[in-house]
Order: C-alpha cells, then structure tokens, then sequence
C-alpha cells in the first residue's frame, strides 16, 4: 500500500517525466528516419510516438531501410519482428517455402475468435475448407445467385437509398453505407438470409458492431507488449473484456443464423423444392464427409461461416470506401470511368444493373479499382512465423524469435517496387498500349494475398465492386464534406478512421440513357 501511495503522490511528475522520455526518444529516432532499438525497451518509445498512424511510419522508415528491417521487442517479449515490403521476401514466404509458414498456434492464440476456419487452419483442415469454398464458388448456380441477389440489392436498397439522401442534402457516412450493404450481400451468400442492415433508418445490427470490436482488438494484439496481453487476460479488462463481449455477441448471431438456415433446409427438403445454394447449406449437406457431430460441427459451421463474414463484407466496404473517396480527387479518372459506363450500357431488361458478363468489359473500371486496391489494400499487413528456421532472400534470418510482418500497404508506396510514381493514383499503369488490362504477379500486388492461399473470392469481389460503381457512379456525385479527416483506422482491415462523410448529389446528366 505504501508503494501505491507514493506512485499516487508522485504521478504528475511520473506522467512529465514519461512524456519527456518518450520526446528524446522519437527526436532520436528522426535523428535517421530508422526507429531505434534500445536496450530493455526495445523500439516500443518509437512505436508508442507512432501508434496513431503506424501504416505511414511503417512505409517511411521501410523507405529508408530499404524494404526490410528488425523491430526489436520489450524485455518480456519472446519475439522480434522483421517488417518487410520486399517482393522477394513475399515470394519466398507465401509460396516458394510456403510449407515452412504455416499460420500456427501463436497465430491461432492470436487470432482465437477465428477458430479454426480458414484463416487458422492449416494442413488438411484448410486444404479441405478451400476445396468446398472453391466448389461453391465455381458452381454456375451460386454465382447466378450471388449476382441475382446483388443486383436486386442494388435496385431496391443501395439505389433508393442514397435517391433520399440526394434529396435531403444529408450528410451521410458512405463508408457505414458500404459496410451495411456488403454485410447484407456477404450474408446473403454465406448464410442464405438478408439481414437487412442496409436500410434507411440505419439500424444497430450486433453481428456486425462485434465485427467491428473484434477488429480492433485484433489489431491492438499485434502492437501491444505480451505482458500487458496477459496481464489484462489474467484481470479481465481493457481490451480483453471488449473482445470477450463481442464475442459473445457475435457466436448468438451466428447460431440464430445457422437455426433459421437449418430451419428453411428442413423445410425445402420436406416439399421436396431444391436446396439454396450458399455456403451454409453446402456445409450441411456434407455433414457426413466433414465427420462430424453434435457441438463439434456447430463450431465448425460457426468457425466457417465468421471466416468468410469477415473475408466479404469487410475487404469489399473497405476498398469501395478508398475507391470512391480517390474518385472525388480524381474527377479525370471519374470521366473516364463514366464515358466507359456509356459505352457499354446495361443489356436490355436489366433495369440499369450489368450482367457478369457486362461488368467484363469495364477495363478501365477494372484497372483503376486495382489502382485503388494497390494503395489502399483491405487487408493492410500479414503476420508469419517460420516452423524451421529460414533466412529470406533479403539475408534476414528467421525462427522461433523473429517473426515476420509484411506491410502490404507500405508496399503499394515503394518506388523500388512500383517506380517514381508509386504514391500517385493512376490507373493507367494497369493498361496496355492496346488498352488491355495488364496483369501484376501476386508477389508484387498483394491486394489478395499471394500464392497457395490467394482470395478465392476475388473474381466475384470484383464482380460485385464493379456493380456497386456501376450502379452509383452514373446517378450520383459524391462530395467529401468540409472539414472531413480522412485517415486509415488501426484495425487488422484498412477502414477510415472516421468514416467517409459525404454529401451525395443526383447527377444533371442521364449516363444511363
């Protein structure tokens, strides 16, 4: 007691103090742009000074590391970090010794709520999972559906939606709009059921507010020393009381969801009609191959389904958010975007909404949403851990106490990886001379992951972008509102900060005529 007194007594000199520490350290560590490692501290002063805009301090002193370099951890840490944004290194670690990093269990502990869905599992667990996601998404029938259900959310949500917002002169948040509508979209395609969290009233969905805390505690793992992980486990507050009740939050939704889809299966099959097709009712008609039962399979379904929640609503809002704010510092890029929709009008009877086979010939649409995707990945960093140890082709060494961190956001903005123009939003660097999309090896655009475990959703996430702008652009003119701070959040997902608020315009010009 006597001790916590004096700390008490003393704390206004202990707070000055600690701010002046903190000061000397980040003037030294501008001193050569390089944050310093020091001993017992390690470089948590230079991470601490930098914590409210880590992804812009990543790619500066990667800049001057050039590409790589070791963020060594406080004393208590039982690792140290290699931060890269090195084509070569990606190459080697996501798929020439891919065997040698698998995601493992400080992966797993790491990100725990995952389960063992997709994202953590590894050897026959997730070559399994992939195969049924890749059937599923290569069936005709899904895909017909996937893009039925978007268009008709699109016509009858998305559109008169923002119809009233132009109206009434709102200034309205276009990032929680595009969160609301992938949610619906990526819900409908998993679970089989329109949640209906895009509506005009903007309702509280609980699913999808523990998506957002879940997030951004995910993150705050990632930089936040280990002892005072497990001292706030061990004291169940802070961030480990947010995680633990958006958690509970989130396995209720989930298991509402799996009881109304079990619900209408019984139901289908007892009329005799044909199964739906999404991702859940595919799991359940091969229960018997899974060979499992009872609570098992339930946490399976729920490991399953949250994977692929989290993989769809959150990296789609996420790049349509970026994308449509670069388009209003972009009205050159908009043009052209336009006179494109113009070009290939919708076919006939599809009440302004383009086919899959229409939304092909959006090229430059195509180049400039991976333009967006190539600054401003969903999907901002990937954390990876060596079974053996491994040197990279940058001749860093790694294993049990050195991890590895690639910066996918950093590495959109190296001018050894993209040229002198890396920072510029340009979409013709994707075009050929004759104007065909021009295709980047994985390694070097990470935007969907690299090698064995590249998204395999990606077609129809540029499917589904590619009608959102489709069926916006040509009716609407977004104008950031005055005064907006447009930021990236500290999530393991590129959100804004703030949100994107807008003002949404109806245009004067008919581009659907």
């Amino acid at each position: 007691m006597e001790i916590v007194s004096w700390l008490l007594g003393r704390y206004p000199e202990l707070m000055v103090s600690l701010a002046c520490f903190l000061l000397l350290f980040h003037r030294l560590n501008r001193r050569n742009g390089l944050p310093t490692n020091w001993p017992v501290v390690g470089s948590l002063p230079a991470i601490t000074v930098n914590a409210g805009r880590m992804h812009e301090w990543l790619t500066e002193f990667l800049r001057t590391a050039g590409l790589s370099y070791v963020v060594k951890g406080p004393w208590g840490s039982p690792v140290d970090v290699i931060v890269t944004a090195d084509p070569a290194n990606v190459a080697h670690v996501f798929t020439a010794n891919f065997g040698n990093y698998p995601k493992g269990k400080e992966f797993a502990q790491m990100f725990d709520v995952l389960g063992d869905g997709i994202f953590n599992a590894d050897g026959e667990s997730w070559a399994f999972q992939r195969r049924k996601a890749h059937a599923l998404l290569s069936d005709a029938r899904f895909r017909a559906g996937v893009a039925a259900s978007t268009a008709r959310k699109l016509r009858d949500g998305l559109v008169p939606l923002l119809d009233g917002l132009a109206a009434s002169g709102a200034v309205v948040d276009l990032q929680d709009v595009f969160v609301r509508l992938t949610f619906d979209l990526t819900a409908m395609f998993v679970f089989g059921i329109d949640p209906g969290c895009l509506a005009p009233d903007f309702p509280y969905v609980p699913f999808a507010a523990a998506m957002d805390t879940i997030e951004e505690v995910l993150f705050y793992r990632h930089v936040t020393p280990v002892p005072w992980l497990r001292l706030q486990k061990f004291l169940k507050i802070g961030h480990s009381k947010k995680m633990r009740n958006a958690r509970r939050l989130l396995d209720a939704s989930i298991a509402e969801f799996i009881s109304l889809r079990r619900g209408r299966a019984a139901e289908a099959e007892s009329t005799g009609e044909a199964a739906e097709a999404d991702l859940l009712t595919s799991y359940l008609e091969c229960q018997d191959e899974i060979g499992m039962s009872g609570a098992e399979f339930d946490r399976f379904l729920r490991d399953t389904t949250f994977n692929i929640m989290v993989a769809g609503r959150d990296t789609t809002s996420s790049a349509l958010t970026w994308f449509f704010w670069l388009l209003t510092k972009h009205p050159d890029v908009e043009a052209k975007i336009l006179e494109e929709l113009r070009a290939h009008p919708p076919s006939s009877g599809a009440d302004g909404h383009r086919t899959t086979a229409g939304l092909k010939q959006l090229v430059y649409l195509h180049a400039a949403l991976s333009e967006s995707l190539r600054l401003y990945p969903p999907v901002p960093f990937e954390h990876k851990a060596a079974a053996r140890p491994d040197t990279l082709p940058s001749g860093a060494r790694v294993g049990p106490s050195r991890r590895v961190i690639v910066s996918f956001y950093s590495m959109g903005r190296m001018e050894a990886v993209w040229g002198k123009d890396c920072s510029e939003f340009r979409p013709e660097r994707w075009l050929t001379a004759a104007g065909r999309f021009r295709h980047e090896p994985s390694y070097k655009f990470v935007a969907f992951n690299v090698g064995p475990r590249t998204c395999l959703g990606r077609d129809l996430a540029y499917s589904q972008m590619k009608a959102v702008v489709a069926a916006v652009l040509p009716r609407f003119r977004v104008e950031v509102d005055a005064g907006a701070v447009v930021r990236p959040k500290l999530s393991i997902i590129l959100h804004m900060k703030d949100g994107l608020k807008v003002r949404v315009h109806k245009r004067e010009e008919d581009y659907l005529a």
